[in-house]
């Protein structure tokens, strides 16, 4: 299986109705959104919901969320140790080419092996001697996507009650009526941009296999990915951008891909993706396919 043998660049159009894509823990889990009112997911936030993907399509990955795991490791230094038995960490270049070998997202986004020296590993006076920090840069990147226009006025909040006590006796007994908030995007466009080096994915293995897994995923981002705060149909991929040059080098910096894509609203109060003016200029000697989300 060869490296990534040309450059890709792509581009993902997602729209949103009554969810909230990407909560925020500084700021009551309410919508992301930029000082100018643009809504935002973040890119860990997109690569957790392609690796979630590339899970499902049985690819297997190093980075698993504690509510979507497909093994019993408990932390990442036991999927490490347990997975890559016999792999000397101090060998950095070897548990590099290891990693990469058995792990897609590794070999993908890169990884920062960072793992502590363990208890009673070192004597009184000795330095950490047993923490290894391993680093892999991967060639694949993700932008954080922002929506097209504004939605902090398409934001709602709503309270919500507990209908049930979660725990017995006087000491930590709760009332029924126990408040709450969910906050949602009532409608949003967001767009994210991303791109595949074939210099770096000749230092992980990275393949032209692998980049169509990750396409694969990118069509169908939001499969298996209903919550509470993001209802099944909520969240949707529209269309897929995918640039492939004719070289590893790419005829284009990706800078110049990207603003090939062109979206406006039509009108100031978008309310579907029919409201927008979606144009795709080209470039010579540069093809690009679309595809519909699934």
């Amino acid at each position: 299986m060869t490296t990534l043998t040309k450059k890709i660049d792509f581009a993902v159009i997602v729209t949103v109705k009554h969810a909230n894509p990407n909560g925020d823990p500084l700021n009551g889990n309410r919508p992301r959104v930029t000082y100018e009112g643009y809504g935002e997911l973040s890119d860990v936030c997109i690569k957790r919901k392609i690796r979630n993907r590339l899970m499902d399509l049985g690819h297997p990955i190093f980075v698993q969320s504690d509510d979507n795991k497909v093994d019993d490791y408990k932390s990442l230094r036991e999927r490490a140790e347990g997975t890559l038995k016999g792999v000397d960490m101090g060998d950095k270049k070897k548990f590099q080419e290891a990693a990469c070998k058995t792990w897609l997202d590794v070999r993908a986004f890169g990884q920062v092996f960072a793992f502590k020296a363990q208890k009673g590993k070192k004597s009184e006076g000795e330095e950490d001697s047993d923490s290894v920090s391993i680093p892999v840069r991967g060639p694949v990147s993700v932008h954080p996507a922002f929506s097209v226009a504004p939605v902090l006025d398409r934001t709602s909040s709503i309270q919500i009650t507990k209908s049930v006590s979660g725990e017995t006796g006087e000491k930590d007994k709760r009332a029924s009526d126990t408040m709450g908030m969910k906050h949602r995007v009532d409608h949003g466009v967001y767009v994210f941009y991303g791109s595949m080096n074939p210099q770096l994915a000749s230092k992980t293995g990275f393949s032209d296999e692998d980049a169509q897994a990750i396409k694969e995923a990118l069509k169908t981002l939001f499969r298996n990915d209903a919550s509470s705060a993001r209802p099944e149909g909520s969240m949707e991929v529209f269309k897929v951008y995918w640039w492939e040059h004719n070289s590893p080098n790419g005829q284009y910096t990706s800078a110049q891909v990207h603003r090939l894509l062109k979206i406006t609203p039509k009108n100031e109060e978008p309310k579907t993706i029919d409201d927008y003016e979606i144009q795709l200029e080209k470039l010579p000697d540069l093809k690009c396919e679309v595809f519909e989300g699934e």
